[in-house]
Parts: C-alpha cells; sequence; structure tokens
C-alpha cells in the first residue's frame, strides 16, 4: 500500500512480466541470439559511409523507405509499416487491439516478448501448450477461441523449437477468428521460404511481421516490418511514435535490400550447415528437434547450466532455455556460417566431454 506521498508506477506496468536478456560479454562465437554470426552487406556498410553530418539533425522520414519495402515484398505502400525491431511492432499490435476483458492466445513456447508487450494491457493471456515435439496445436487453439479473443500470435517458424505450422493450418485459425488479428512473425522467413505473407489484403485479419535482424545482419540498427490490411493499418499507424525508426537504419535498408547476392550467399551458408550440425547431434546421440530456421533446440537435461557455461569457457555463447514451457534441460543453438558451425561442433563436443554428458538422464 501507499500513503499518497509516494510516486508508483501504474497497475498495468506493476502487472509486466520482466524480460532480462542475458546480454553482458557477448565476445567470441554467437550462438545465442539468431543473429547474422558473420556480417551484414558491404553495401550497408558503403551506405554509412555516406551518411553525413547534416542528415544526422534531421528527422527520420519512413515513407521513402516504406514504398522501397513494399515494393520488395509485392505490397502496397500504404500496407507496410517500418518498426524499430519487430519488437516495437509486437509492442504497437498489443497496444492496437488488446485492453481489458480481451484475450491474446499464444500457442507455447514462443518468442517472450509477446507476452511482455501483452501483459502491459491488461488482457487475459491465453496460453496452449504445443503437441508432442512441439507440433502447432491447431486443435486446441481453435477450441480456444471466443469473442474475446482479439490477437494471436505465431511465431513461423517458432523460436525457440524451430517448428513450422502448415499453411492450411495458420489458414483455418484465420477463418475461425475474424474477430482476432492472426499475427504471423516470420522473423525465420529467411530459412523456411514459406509465407502467408500474399494473404495481406486478401484476409483482413492478418497481419504479418519480418525482421532485418536474422539473415540481413542489421540487429543493431533495429529495423522489422509489419504487413497487414490498409483498413487495419489505419489503426496500427495511430500507435507507433512517427519517428521510432532512425535515419541512420533507413539510410541502410535500402541498400541491404538491393544486395540479394549477399542474402542468397548467407542464407545459402546456414542451409548447408544445419544438417551438418544436426548429423553432428545424431552422432552425439543429442537429442534435437529438426529445425526450419537458423537455430536447433537440443536437450541436455539436467546439466544443461554446466554445458552453457562450458561453451562460454570455449568462446561460443549458446542460450539455455530450460525456463520455456515444455523445454526443461534444453539449449538452443544458432546455425551460422559453414565455418563457424564447425566451430561450434568442436567446442560442443569438448563441452560434453568436460561435463561428463552420459546422455539426457546421465
Amino acid at each position: 500500500m501507499t500513503d499518497g506521498r509516494t510516486l508508483q508506477p501504474s497497475a498495468a506496468i506493476r502487472c509486466v512480466k520482466e524480460y532480462h536478456p542475458p546480454l553482458g560479454d557477448r565476445s567470441g562465437l554467437r550462438l545465442d541470439f539468431n543473429e547474422n554470426t558473420f556480417a551484414c552487406s558491404p553495401r550497408v556498410l558503403e551506405a554509412l559511409g555516406r551518411i553525413s553530418g547534416g542528415d544526422l539533425t534531421r528527422y527520420p522520414e519512413r515513407e521513402p523507405v516504406e514504398r522501397c519495402v513494399a515494393t520488395h515484398l509485392g505490397l502496397k505502400p500504404e500496407q507496410i509499416l517500418l518498426t524499430n525491431g519487430v519488437d516495437e511492432a509486437i509492442h504497437v499490435l498489443c497496444q492496437t487491439y488488446l485492453e481489458q476483458g480481451t484475450e491474446i492466445m499464444l500457442p507455447v513456447p514462443t518468442y517472450s516478448m509477446y507476452e511482455v508487450y501483452a501483459s502491459a494491457t491488461q488482457a487475459t493471456i491465453v496460453r496452449i501448450p504445443a503437441e508432442e515435439g512441439f507440433r502447432f496445436p491447431l486443435e486446441a487453439m481453435l477450441r480456444a477461441l471466443t469473442p474475446a479473443t482479439r490477437l494471436i500470435a505465431i511465431a513461423n517458424p517458432n523460436s525457440p523449437t524451430g517448428q513450422a505450422a502448415r499453411r492450411e493450418d495458420l489458414w483455418q485459425i484465420i477463418d475461425a477468428a475474424p474477430q482476432a488479428a492472426v499475427m504471423v512473425d516470420e522473423a525465420y522467413f529467411h530459412f523456411f521460404g514459406q509465407s502467408v505473407i500474399d494473404l495481406v489484403g486478401n484476409a483482413e485479419n492478418v497481419i504479418v511481421t519480418r525482421t532485418f535482424s536474422k539473415a540481413y545482419g542489421l540487429a543493431g540498427l533495429r529495423l522489422g516490418v509489419v504487413a497487414a490490411a490498409e483498413e487495419q493499418m489505419r489503426w496500427i499507424r495511430r500507435a507507433i511514435s512517427p519517428y521510432s525508426v532512425n535515419s541512420v537504419a533507413l539510410a541502410c535498408l535500402s541498400a541491404a535490400l538491393e544486395d540479394d547476392a549477399y542474402l542468397h550467399w548467407y542464407v545459402d551458408e546456414v542451409l548447408a550447415a544445419r544438417p551438418v550440425f544436426e548429423a553432428a547431434l545424431q552422432r552425439l546421440e543429442i537429442p534435437f528437434w529438426p529445425s526450419r530456421a537458423n537455430f536447433v533446440l537440443v536437450k541436455i537435461g539436467a546439466k544443461h547450466g554446466a554445458f552453457v557455461d562450458a561453451m562460454r569457457a570455449r568462446g561460443v555463447l549458446v542460450r539455455d532455455r530450460s525456463s520455456d514451457p515444455g523445454c526443461d534441460g534444453c539449449v538452443r543453438i544458432t546455425i551460422g556460417a559453414r565455418e563457424q558451425t564447425q566451430q561450434g561442433i568442436a567446442a560442443l563436443e569438448e563441452s560434453l566431454a568436460e561435463i561428463g554428458w552420459l546422455g539426457v538422464e546421465g
């Protein structure tokens, strides 16, 4: 209780679920955050070099770059909104559609920030556990729909599991919930190759988000994009700051989009490295879930913490996901370029030997 003389945050903020990214010293091989593990396009660095001091005195303008992104995605400029990373997109969608008395549906485990931003809206969070093998829980989600369902967030492929929902399953959700915004988060689209972005504008409740932090290697610039029907975008734009995407990021994005050769090179490296890494896991008899993204979720068991520490001691960062629903003892490992993947495999073998790993129950 307060006596009225002490500054207090709002009730909504007191309800927000805290999120503490395990950052700190991230020197070494970064296989913990699913970033591009190599570099951004050289054209991005050239664009950075062309930015003048005078350029930084002006407020940023999204619209010209949004037109470029719309052309790149085959959509209308009115259907596109650039955001400060997909995290801002999630925040804006929660602010646009959620309030007390409404519900957000989340198939879990999934990306943590959906729940973080939803918790500030006083909406009810409906968590639907994945089926065995982390399969998409279509039937359970359909049963859980109510008139209060206002936002459904589906990461496809999903993090941390790497599993993907089928297009026909997504369509069933979209068709069954016309009262809800169905956000399909395609952060890992480039490593999967399948999308529902063609449904934007054809189904009014479809909203697709993408990031430029993964394949494009622009995590430090914080760039994401929301694609939605024009009628919905009118409301979404009301919830966002007009200057949240900075001018440096905007100047670099066009250069990144123009360099298809670099993007294809990096994606091809990851797609070639992924089966190599999964083959090493099979050889070492480490349980894992086949992935459609640029990471693999593995089951280490009781020694998961010691394993993460042993990998860090060898200069390789991996992400402990044991606190996620259904992920006890699990660690997520990013797949980078082929040479980096070989380094990761070598560190993996040494780390397991150091901690005396004898299997999940060992």
